[in-house]
């Protein structure tokens, strides 16, 4: 449902948020998230152009947070890089379709249902989860640089 790119700024976000304080390299994402380098400097770069995420240069530089995880909302992070679409008219252009068509109106109800559901939920929350897998990242396999 989500495009690759809302789900890996998710990934990056969540593992951000797990390091605090932290900066983690562009690399060491990388290998946490199983995002491809290429593709999560662009990633990067949209979050920090929404104020998600900043970037220090130089020896021991890298990426953090730009806020608290706990202010920091699933639709938040999708709309920094893939914003939810919803239906305002018809999408096949028709004269006659003034207001959507009963499917495009259940359509859109269901895409502003998700649109709830993931403006409910902060990164804070789901890092506080009880399971013992953390989420969207791996940290057993790589060690902080």
């Amino acid at each position: 449902m989500l495009p690759k790119t809302a789900e890996y700024a998710l990934r990056a976000v969540a593992c951000l948020a797990q390091a605090g304080n932290a900066s983690l390299s562009a690399d060491s994402l990388a290998a946490r998230t199983k995002v491809p380098r290429r593709y999560l400097h662009k990633v990067l770069q949209d979050l920090a152009e929404a104020n998600l995420v900043q970037s220090r240069p130089g020896p021991g530089g890298g990426y953090s947070l730009a806020q608290a995880a706990d202010d920091i909302s699933i639709l938040t992070v999708v709309n920094a890089v893939a914003p939810l679409e919803r239906i305002r008219h018809c999408p096949l252009g028709l004269p006659s379709h003034t207001s959507l068509c009963p499917l495009h109106r259940e359509l859109d109800r269901a895409y502003a249902a998700t649109e709830a559901a993931f403006a409910r939920v902060t990164m804070g929350e789901l890092l506080r989860s009880t399971t013992d897998i953390v989420p969207l990242c791996d940290l057993s396999s790589v060690a902080a640089r």
